[in-house]
């Protein structure tokens, strides 16, 4: 399955962009930075500091359709009503978009959205008698489908608020390779549930992206990200910390790349540290593509550069230099193919 605005969407050589969040707790003055740093690829910044609620969990539950949640002790549980920080989630969403529509209601080009995948969500939110949603076939299946109905709505007003915009959206799905292997803990620390089968997390991937109805891709930021699988769900690019890919994984990246896949790769440290220079930030993508096989000139359009994971940690004046890292690498691909 493929994304019917796919063959549309060519993102410019050389194109940098977030992977979501980003430190601080004012939505004007992220969007105004995302969108002068990273102009072909900018993205709505998620702002997890201003509490439960604004994080990437948060945000998903407060897109859900018919389907609740508030923060407990042991995390995002669901509820029979809309809790205290479902509420906050869905204000600081309307902030938000407010912030976006004033800074880029104009805008023209591709705009990357992100929301927490179906898996991972199912993976981090309880059900409210506790446990895991993961672990109930039933309730996965039923916050696949509120999320689907959620995402085609947030998508709609996106696109609502910036007409002439291209939406691109993003599903974090950091927990997937960890529910496939089944190491998702139990309620009670001591066991493990059942990995869940390949078929399930694509048909779960398939509905959202549908739903969607734009281009989609896959993030996920852990060792050995299911490619292939993520491929299968119809998805236009995939995000990934180039930091943590061997060359065990060069084969599905090589496959990914001859389909026409999007590569979103993590070259710059997502905390603060001190930056190597240019040369030595796209020395690892560079290398990958030798390995590969491809033409040097393909490697500006066939990959964009990102952070290794969001910036939520990191100081704000790092962030800005990561996302101007980001910038300068892609740059790099484009004024120097053969390195």
């Amino acid at each position: 399955m493929e994304s019917p605005e796919r063959p549309d969407l060519a993102l410019p050589p050389g194109s940098a962009t977030g992977v979501g969040s980003v430190p601080g707790t004012a939505p004007l003055e992220a969007v105004k930075a995302v969108f002068g740093l990273l102009p072909d690829l900018p993205f709505l910044p998620e702002l997890p500091a201003r509490g439960p609620g604004a994080d990437m969990v948060g945000r998903a539950v407060s897109l859900l359709a018919d389907l609740h949640g508030d923060v407990q002790p042991s995390g995002w549980r669901l509820t029979p009503g809309p809790g205290r920080d479902e509420r906050l989630g869905v204000a600081w969403l309307g902030e938000d978009l407010d912030a976006l529509e004033e800074v880029a209601g104009a805008h023209e080009g591709a705009v990357k959205l992100q929301v927490t995948g179906p898996v991972t969500l199912a993976a981090t939110v309880e059900l409210f008698r506790g446990g895991l949603a993961a672990r109930d076939p039933g309730a996965r299946r039923d916050l696949t489908e509120s999320l689907a109905e959620g995402v085609a709505a947030h998508v709609a007003e996106v696109r609502r608020r910036l007409p002439a915009a291209r939406v691109v959206l993003q599903l974090d799905e950091p927990a997937l390779p960890t529910a496939l292997l089944g190491r998702l803990p139990t309620a009670s620390g001591f066991g493990a549930l059942r990995a869940l089968e390949e078929s399930e997390a694509q048909s779960s991937l398939e509905a959202v992206v549908a739903a969607a109805g734009v281009p989609v891709v896959l993030h996920c930021c852990a060792a050995s990200p299911p490619v292939a699988l993520f491929r299968r769900a119809g998805a236009w690019g995939v995000s990934l910390d180039a930091s943590l890919l061997t060359e065990r994984d060069d084969e599905v990246l090589g496959e990914a790349v001859d389909a026409g896949v999007q590569l979103l790769l993590g070259l710059v440290p997502s905390m603060d540290s001190t930056l190597s220079d240019v040369a030595a930030t796209v020395a690892p993508v560079r290398r990958l593509w030798r390995r590969l096989g491809f033409a040097p000139g393909l490697l500006a359009t066939a990959v964009t550069v990102t952070p290794t994971c969001g910036l939520a940690g990191a100081s704000a004046g790092y962030a800005r230099l990561a996302l101007e890292r980001c910038a300068a690498a892609g740059r790099a691909l484009v004024d120097d193919p053969e390195g």
